[in-house]
């Protein structure tokens, strides 16, 4: 008994490994297309229904494409409206694992042919020189699933299933509980294995071997919806209020399809076995596989239209907090996210490289103000920039630590390529932001020693300071997409940054020809110090320009 149960518990681990290994593969493979797929989808309802329901069929993990839902929700890359047709598309692109299993698990004897499959798999990871380990290891996934199909399989038969097999049998002896029962255990199963694909290959694989019947599976299959839900409550904890609606989109969704289902029960299965070829009690995979796909299907049909009402309803039941003005900044690693989506850790820690440049952008804005009116940005502005210079300071800290967290995952080349470029973007933005800083003080310090500069040297500093600002917006504009800089781009970086330089040589000569003829020198001293420090801007934006173009550069060289 006690081996039976080991090589059943392997051969699920084996499954489970293999859709796992598929998974992580495939996203490598693809890098963060994916994440960038789902994270720019329009508010288009049928657009967000289908890039879910494809994204999870790739990737072949709802749970992962939910996890990501709630995180890119929590992070600001999606909408709630935008996020409800992604949820329900991910519960229809789930069933594309039951009907790889129904079509290839057992008619071909996929076991067979899993072992060479797997071979050729790994034969991909081993030659470095085409650069396909990830496709490498999609294919081993894929072999592996089978064969911890097959294990599973022979670990299901009647007279060797052991304790579990039994307790199966005896459940569906208690009538019309037996419905309520196949939910609970259903639920169960696949809350503990965080896979709805897992336990639909699970069921199929138990009525193949006529353990269970065809009621009892559907009603299993319906509980799997229940069970799935897990992921996006796990994946809300902490999160803002957007995100738990999301995660609770997720649940009331899968559970009002499964009480309609159930409320329909007889009628539904009928209509099943109707459009379905052949008898149930012969051709139960293929019953079961289609009731999983009618079931997901019916359900997104029926409430997307809704999303408006949905999108209302879940702001009515989850409040917004009134005092969540953030005054320290802070940025959660999500452990669900780094074990369904590593690529995604990264993807989400962009669009906080993306707020970090906004946020100095803002900075930056405010000084003009300085510039015209010292004694009004004094009153007005001045607290904000020290606000924001502390800010700044956190922002970094955690982004350092989130970004050094995300180095220890297994990423594609271009997602640890990534890691490196942020690591340091993040330093530069923050040097950025004490550049603003200090300007700021200077202004400060020009009102509070009554120090005033005159209109023409005014008039002569704004020009000057509208080339940093214009780096700066085209500094942001691509570190939002985190997209490397053409060779055209890093020229216009390369040709304004050397504008601001020429110019700080123009603005500091005419301040000491008015030192040497007598001038104030506090003041010239001090409109000196930002011109300096202005060009410190720019040079810090020229510094992350290089690092973004520094592919093209390499390529050229080369």
């Amino acid at each position: 008994m006690v081996l039976k149960c080991i090589y059943f518990a392997g051969s699920l681990c084996l499954l489970l490994y293999g859709m796992k290994l598929m998974s992580d593969g495939i996203q490598k493979g693809a890098g963060q297309k994916l994440q960038k797929a789902l994270a720019f989808v329009t508010g288009n309802r049928l657009v967000g229904l289908l890039t879910g329901m494809v994204l999870t069929m790739v990737i072949q993990s709802s749970g992962a494409t939910t996890v990501m839902v709630v995180t890119f929700v929590n992070a600001g890359l999606m909408t709630l409206r935008q996020s409800i047709g992604v949820i329900f598309g991910a519960n229809i692109g789930t069933t594309i694992t039951g009907w790889i299993v129904a079509l290839f698990g057992f008619n071909f004897k996929m076991e067979m042919l899993a072992v060479p499959i797997f071979g050729v798999g790994y034969l991909f990871t081993l030659i470095k020189r085409i650069h396909k380990e990830n496709v490498g290891h999609a294919i081993m996934g894929f072999a592996l699933l089978f064969i911890g199909l097959g294990w599973l399989s022979s670990a299901f038969q009647l007279e060797e299933g052991g304790a579990f097999a039994q307790f199966l049998v005896r459940v569906q002896g208690y009538g019309a509980l037996t419905v309520l029962i196949g939910v609970v255990v259903g639920a169960a199963i696949t809350a503990l294995l965080h896979s709805s694909s897992a336990m639909s290959a699970i069921i199929i694989t138990m009525a193949y071997n006529r353990l269970i019947t065809w009621e009892f599976s559907a009603a299993m299959i319906i509980g799997s919806t229940i069970g799935s839900t897990i992921d996006a409550i796990m994946a809300s904890f902490g999160a803002k209020p957007d995100a738990k609606r999301v995660a609770t989109v997720h649940v009331l969704f899968n559970l009002s399809t499964a009480v309609i289902a159930l409320l329909l029960f007889r009628p539904f299965l009928n209509f099943v076995d109707f459009i379905t070829p052949g008898n149930a009690a012969h051709q139960i995979i293929y019953h079961i596989t289609m009731l999983h796909t009618v079931f997901k299907v019916f359900g997104a049909v029926l409430f997307l239209p809704f999303t408006k009402q949905i999108e209302w309803l879940m702001r009515r039941l989850i409040k917004d907090d009134e005092n969540a003005i953030p005054t320290e900044y802070h940025l959660e690693f999500n452990e669900r996210m780094a074990a369904e989506s590593p690529e995604g850790c990264v993807f989400r820690v962009q669009r906080e490289i993306a707020v970090f440049s906004d946020v100095v952008v803002e900075m930056f804005d405010s000084l003009q103000e300085g510039l015209r009116a010292p004694s009004d940005f004094v009153e007005n502005h001045f607290p904000k920039i020290e606000q924001l210079e502390h800010y700044t300071d956190k922002m970094q800290d955690e982004i350092l630590h989130y970004l050094v967290r995300c180095t220890h995952l297994h990423l594609s080349d271009e997602s640890k390529d990534n890691v490196s470029l942020m690591m340091q973007i993040a330093g530069e933005m923050e040097s950025m932001a004490d550049g603003c800083m200090n300007i700021a003080n200077q202004i400060k310090k020009s009102v509070d020693r009554s120090m005033t500069f005159p209109e023409e040297d005014v008039d002569r500093l704004l020009p000057y300071f509208e080339l940093a600002r214009q780096f700066l917006y085209f500094i942001r504009k691509n570190i939002a997409n985190m997209q490397t800089l053409s060779a055209e781009q890093f020229q216009f970086a390369s040709d304004l940054e050397q504008q601001i330089d020429d110019e700080r040589r123009n603005l500091r000569r005419v301040a000491r020809d008015r030192l040497e003829n007598g001038g104030d020198v506090r003041s010239e001293l001090l409109y000196i110090d930002i011109v300096r420090q202005i060009e410190k801007v720019g040079d810090r934006c020229f510094d992350v320009a290089s690092e973004l173009g520094r592919k093209v550069r390499e390529a050229a060289r080369a």
